[in-house]
C-alpha cells in the first residue's frame, strides 16, 4: 500500500512538471512590432509629430529617465515633481548635465498621456517626452520601447509611483561608475534591507508568495542579487542596447529576464539598497502576478535552456 502511495505521488509529480512544462512552452510572448505612431512623439507646443531617436544612435544627453506610466494620472504628478527638483538642483550646480525625461503611456484608459503632455509643454519636448503605445504591452513592454527611444549615456527606469526617492540616483550613480567593466553595468535599487520589516506586515499568504518567488528566482534565473523587482535601475547605453534588443518577456518577470541576460553576458550587475515605501493606488495583485510571474520565470528558464531563446553574444 504504502509503494503504491509512494508510485503514485511520483507519477503525479512527473504529470505535474510535464503539464507546466507544456503551459511554459505554450505561452505566447510575441511582441507586437512598433507602429509608426509608436515612433514619434508629439510637441504640445507646434501640434507637431517628430521622431525618436534609436538607441544605436550616439547619445546627445548625460542621463535618460523612463517612466513607465498605466493609469498614473494620480500618482504621476507627484513623482515628476520629486524627479525634476532633483535633475534642476544638478544641473544648477553642474551645467555639463543634461537629461531628458521619456514618460511612455502603456495604453492607458484614463488621462495619463493628457497630464503627461503638460510637462512636455511645460519643460520643452527636449527635457519631456511622451511615448504613447498603442496598445498595452506590460510595464515590460512600456520600459522597453522607451528605452529604445534613448537619447542618455545613462539610462534609468523608474517607476511612476515614485516609491523609490529619486535622489537615490547618485549614490545608484557612483556604483555604476565604480563597477562599470567594457562599458558595461546594470545597477539595481534594491529593497533587501526592508525584508524584515516588510514580512512583520504581510500577512502569512503574502510571505509564503514571496519567499517562494524569491527560491525560484534564484534556482531558475538570476543568483547575483535578492531584489530583481524593484523599479529603480540604472543601465549603461552599452548594457541597455545589448540587454533590451534581446527581450523577449514585456510583463512582470520582464526583470528578471534582463537580469538574466545580462548574468549570462557576464556584465557587471550592482544592488544597492534604496530608500522605499509604499505607494497607495498599485493596479497589481499579489495573488494573480505571482502566478504569472512564476510561469514566466519557468518559461524564461526554459525556452533559454532548450534553445528556443537565444543570447547573441558580441563575437557571434
Amino acid at each position: 500500500m504504502i509503494e503504491q502511495l509512494i508510485l503514485a505521488f511520483f507519477v503525479l509529480v512527473i504529470l505535474g512538471l510535464l503539464v507546466l512544462s507544456t503551459i511554459c512552452l505554450l505561452r505566447s510572448f510575441a511582441m507586437a512590432s512598433r507602429s509608426e505612431n509608436e515612433k514619434h512623439y508629439q510637441d504640445p507646443k507646434t501640434k507637431s509629430r517628430k521622431p525618436f531617436p534609436s538607441l544605436n544612435e550616439s547619445p546627445s544627453k548625460y542621463l535618460s529617465v523612463i517612466i513607465p506610466a498605466y493609469k498614473e494620472v494620480d500618482r504621476l504628478p507627484t513623482m515628476i515633481k520629486d524627479t525634476m527638483e532633483y535633475l534642476e538642483n544638478r544641473q544648477a550646480k553642474d551645467s555639463k548635465f543634461t537629461y531628458e525625461l521619456i514618460i511612455v503611456d502603456d495604453g492607458s484608459p484614463d488621462k495619463t498621456s493628457e497630464i503627461a503632455l503638460q510637462y512636455s509643454a511645460q519643460y520643452g519636448t527636449d527635457i519631456v517626452r511622451v511615448l504613447t503605445l498603442d496598445v498595452n504591452r506590460g510595464k515590460g513592454g512600456a520600459v522597453r520601447m522607451g528605452v529604445l527611444s534613448a537619447r542618455g549615456q545613462w539610462i534609468l527606469f523608474a517607476d511612476a509611483d515614485g516609491a523609490t526617492q529619486f535622489s537615490d540616483l547618485t549614490r545608484v550613480e557612483k556604483r555604476a561608475l565604480d563597477g562599470m567593466k567594457n562599458d558595461n553595468v546594470v545597477v539595481c535599487g534594491s529593497r533587501r534591507h526592508l525584508e524584515k520589516e516588510s514580512v512583520a506586515q504581510r500577512s502569512p499568504f503574502r510571505t509564503l508568495l514571496m519567499y517562494v518567488f524569491h527560491i525560484e528566482v534564484w534556482l531558475f534565473a538570476v543568483k547575483s542579487i535578492r531584489d530583481t523587482q524593484c523599479g529603480f535601475k540604472l543601465f549603461s547605453r552599452e548594457s541597455a542596447r545589448t540587454i533590451f534588443t534581446q527581450m523577449h518577456v514585456e510583463r512582470w518577470a520582464f526583470d528578471v529576464e534582463l537580469l538574466y541576460i545580462a548574468e549570462q553576458l557576464n556584465i557587471p550587475i550592482v544592488e544597492v539598497d534604496v530608500n522605499w515605501q509604499e505607494i497607495p493606488g498599485s493596479k497589481l495583485d499579489p495573488f494573480t502576478a505571482s502566478f504569472q510571474m512564476g510561469i514566466d520565470i519557468l518559461a524564461i528558464w526554459l525556452r533559454y535552456t532548450l534553445g528556443l531563446w537565444k543570447i547573441q553574444r558580441k563575437n557571434e
